[in-house]
């Protein structure tokens, strides 16, 4: 799951992402509203987690009307010192889809990442399948017919996002930024990617699965179901 953390206390900031990366989560973070806004326009996120308090003119609320513009569809949950009812129901009409007031203990803040996560990508489940492959979101685990499917982390990120979006095309520009982050922007090639989906497609014919990975040439991939 890759994440987007707008907090403009450094302090703060660098718990949330520690937290969120000993889950290993795909963390990039933000400071000030304009560094929040370059990133929303250049990226697509999972989910959001925003501080209403930025100290720039604008606000986590206005970063919350610009996402709606841009119609968006990541999750956000407001992480805020701000408790008042009047904040709470503004993002929440603004499109977030929880509001955690702080102080808050890390495990409740996870907590509610996993569970809007699921709300947003995979109708409340913890599981997701593709043919005899089932994915534990939660445990983040890959079985095939009940059998123990291994994968490193970024296997796992690979073959979530095609199976998430199967029988759809997937540029591979996109599986990259999404798996990798911003930090793609430093890569002169894709040969990462050539070798993930080749490490990903030997453990699947060898584990029997009948899960298909084609690549459309010069785009991106394909998962299908046999």
């Amino acid at each position: 799951m890759k994440i987007l953390v707008v907090e403009d206390e450094p302090e703060m900031l660098d718990t949330i992402a520690s937290a969120l990366k000993s889950e290993q989560y795909l963390v990039e973070t933000a400071s000030t509203y304009e560094t929040a806004v370059q990133k929303i326009h250049a990226y697509q996120y999972d989910c959001i987690l925003l501080d209403i308090s930025l100290q720039d003119k604008q606000t986590g609320l206005d970063l919350l009307r610009e996402l709606k513009a841009l119609d968006k569809t990541e999750g956000v949950i407001i992480v805020s010192a701000k408790n008042s009812l009047d904040d709470r129901l503004t993002g929440l009409n603004l499109g977030a889809d929880d509001y955690l007031a702080k102080p808050f203990h890390i495990p409740e803040l996870l907590a509610r990442v996993k569970a809007v996560h699921r709300r947003r990508k995979f109708n409340g489940n913890n599981q997701i399948d593709a043919g005899n492959l089932l994915i534990d979101t939660e445990q983040r685990l890959v079985f095939v017919e009940g059998q123990a499917f291994p994968t490193n982390r970024k296997e796992f990120e690979v073959l979530l996002y095609l199976v998430t979006n199967k029988n759809r095309l997937v540029n591979k520009s996109a599986l990259a930024e999404h798996v990798w982050g911003d930090h793609i922007d430093e890569a002169d090639n894709f040969d990462f990617i050539y070798s993930q989906i080749k490490n990903i497609r030997k453990k699947l014919k060898e584990s029997k699965a009948n899960v298909d990975i084609r690549a459309i040439y010069g785009i991106g991939y394909k998962l299908f179901t046999e």
